[in-house]
């Protein structure tokens, strides 16, 4: 038998195929005198030792024998899609003890295998708060995750221009419910070109109910680029330089239907943030591999990698060289709490009565015109705005393809 030939069912048909190269099984010790190709590997038995100390072994299933040779062969597999969850955990719990996933050449597309498969159940929840290095280094990766259902990448220093945001609104984030992209330097134009897909071609973000936008620099002018999230019910702006007040809370109201709430909202606590799912570990094990490199080989690497995502190089060297995102405690005790939620009628008429109220006991002085500011005070409702895309929104979509 030729151990070289490989045959492949495809169509109900077998065919016989020859680019193929499987993994190499590992040396055998030279005491073995066996010539076959098929000579039995350590890995295939089981030893244990008797009441009386004398070593004994059994043989593996042929399915474990099986799992084995797939895991050492994953990069040849073409699909997952219709075997059970339980194969699929033991599968992956086999790859991941090759440290497979450790391996740049390998590691996207094992784990687009195991994530087109089994979505959430790889990770359901990724929290990358204040972790860098690591976001920025893997990101090929991490955009594999399509099943997520909670995203936290607060203090990752995306900017108003990164590519995770075409990712996100993609089509393939089509599960994500809370995204904390709080502490990134994001302003308006930011958010502006985060939901210009949404608002213009009416796809991805469908489910997300709750954005942290907490600690960037953006206005009330912001709020207008969230109306296209049909499903946003929880909103975190605290730290962004605004002040609660009747002018603020008229105006989030008349955009997402939000009313502000007396007591912090337990989706934003942070100390709750944790990765969920079968790729737990793999994280782990990048941030220890990442952590044990020598300090300049990591440097140079973090560089090489960053210059290939970004294609900027001095933008990269003045990311890279910026200081972390550090936040004093005290002050953010004494950080003024701007959480946002969607009432019930009830909550929203009372709210509105009272924000009304406000406003009428507001000291204005005398004038025959108007102001034109850009706050929302200026603006119509938004029953009555106009929802015409702009020349700058096409842009932002063309610069997408």
């Amino acid at each position: 038998m030729d151990s070289s030939t490989i045959y492949v069912r495809e169509k109900g048909s077998l065919r016989r195929v020859s680019d193929i190269v499987l993994a190499q099984p590992k040396p055998v010790s030279s005491s073995c005198r066996r010539t076959n190709p098929f000579v039995l590997r350590k890995e295939h038995f089981i030893f244990t030792y008797n009441e009386e100390g004398s070593l004994r072994y059994t043989c593996k299933s042929l399915f474990d024998i099986t799992l084995l040779f797939v895991a050492d062969n994953i990069q040849h597999v073409d699909s997952l899609v219709g075997f059970p969850e339980q194969i699929g955990d033991r599968l992956f719990a086999a790859v991941e003890e090759n440290r497979t996933f450790l391996n740049p050449d390998v590691s996207s597309k094992a784990l687009q295998l195991f994530s087109d498969a089994y979505g959430d159940l790889m990770l359901s929840s990724l929290c990358l708060r204040n972790r860098f290095p690591l976001f920025h280094e893997k990101i090929n990766e991490i955009k594999t995750f399509h099943g997520l259902k909670r995203l936290d990448m607060f203090g990752c220093r995306l900017g108003d221009d990164h590519e995770i945001f075409q990712h996100l609104t993609s089509g393939l984030m089509t599960s994500l419910e809370q995204l904390f992209i709080g502490a990134n330097n994001i302003s308006d134009m930011g958010l502006q070109r985060l939901t210009a897909p949404v608002r213009m071609m009416k796809k991805g973000l469908d489910c997300l109910s709750a954005l942290d936008v907490s600690n960037n620099p953006i206005t009330e002018r912001a709020f207008r680029y969230l109306m296209c999230l049909p499903k946003l019910e929880k909103l975190d702006v605290s730290g962004t330089g605004m002040k609660l007040g009747p002018g603020l809370k008229r105006c989030i109201r008349d955009y997402l239907g939000l009313i502000h709430s007396e007591k912090p909202l337990n989706d934003f606590d942070h100390s709750k943030c944790k990765t969920e799912g079968w790729a737990e570990q793999v994280i782990n094990q990048w941030e220890t591999s990442g952590t044990q490199m020598p300090k300049l080989k990591k440097l140079e690497e973090s560089r090489t990698s960053a210059l290939r995502f970004f294609g900027r190089q001095k933008f990269v060297r003045d990311i890279l060289n910026a200081a972390p995102v550090v936040f004093d405690k005290e002050d953010d005790a004494n950080k003024e709490t701007l959480h946002f939620y969607k009432p019930s009628g009830n909550n929203l008429i009372q709210e509105t009565q009272q924000t009304s109220s406000s406003a009428c006991n507001e000291v204005r002085p005398y004038s025959s015109k108007r102001p034109q500011t850009d706050s929302c005070d200026s603006e119509a409702p938004p029953a009555k705005r106009s929802s015409a895309i702009t020349a700058e929104d096409m842009d932002l979509l063309n610069s997408y393809s």
